[in-house]
């Protein structure tokens, strides 16, 4: 069996306090994208895990794929299963592609084994897995607070746009991301910011990264500026980086910019 985890972009992203577990609490718009890995899983005589595409950083046991196998297998007599996962998500990107590999393969097993789990109980193995993890179960918009992993469901059609996105070079770790970033209350939520008109987005909605991870990478500052240039209603960087996105009324040309940068259109 086969399916094929997509990407998600972050339309503003608020570090609203630092949680005693060490997390973040936050608040960010969570939007599925038309990037997609290929994940397939074959009953096999032992269990295994092979990748195809972009390399895959880590160890191999690390990946989030056998945890998931792992976490379910604790709760039901699951076979071995030949896991094969195709990556085409960009890693270190902020598209939260390893988080969508894990949801999607909780989906996979369940549909393959008829496991009969709820929505609810595939939203709980998820979270187990990684903050943001339990988006992709349901895959639909979302505003996203605690940890990133409780959600409000909203009303958000971008159907009619045209979103392209940016990925250069440079990966951004975790520990630089949150570094530079003071944690603060917000004014203003998400949650009623999301509903104004797009081309007020950029006056309002802001991405708490953006700051230190500008100033350490001028590169990735660069490509918002051209997104705006070539005619974005806004742009903004996904997550914790270095992916930009820009959503436009119509399919910009970034030929100037797809000499230095990996770029996706029409996601």
């Amino acid at each position: 069996m086969i399916n094929f985890p997509n990407a998600k972009i972050n339309i503003g992203l608020n570090i609203t306090e630092r949680r005693p577990d060490g997390y973040h609490n936050l608040e960010t718009i969570f939007y599925p994208v038309k990037i997609n890995d290929a994940l397939e899983a074959i009953e096999a005589a032992q269990l295994s895990f092979e990748s195809s595409g972009l390399d895959i950083p880590g160890l191999e046991e690390d990946n989030l794929c056998l945890k998931g196998y792992q976490l379910l297998k604790k709760d039901f007599d699951l076979p071995p299963v030949k896991i094969h996962l195709h990556k085409n998500i960009p890693i270190g990107a902020g598209l939260g592609g390893g988080s969508a590999d894990a949801a999607f393969f909780i989906r996979l097993m369940n549909d393959k084994f008829g496991l009969e789990l709820s929505v609810s109980e595939q939203l709980n193995y998820a979270r187990k897995l990684g903050a943001d993890c339990a988006f992709f179960i349901e895959n639909k918009p979302v505003f996203a607070f605690e940890k990133g992993d409780e959600f409000e469901t909203i009303k958000l059609d971008l159907s009619d746009y045209s979103i392209a996105l940016v990925m250069p070079d440079i990966h951004i770790s975790t520990s630089e991301a949150y570094g530079g970033v003071k944690p603060a209350p917000v004014k203003e939520s998400l949650l009623d910011l999301i509903y104004e008109p797009i081309g007020e987005w950029k006056k309002f909605i802001k991405n708490d990264f953006e700051n230190n991870i500008f100033k350490n990478h001028l590169e990735i500052r660069g490509v918002k500026a051209a997104l705006y240039e070539a005619g974005a209603l806004y742009a903004s960087m996904s997550g914790s980086g270095a992916s930009v996105f820009g959503i436009f009324d119509k399919t910009p040309d970034l030929s100037a910019l797809e000499h230095d940068n990996q770029v996706f259109y029409n996601i």
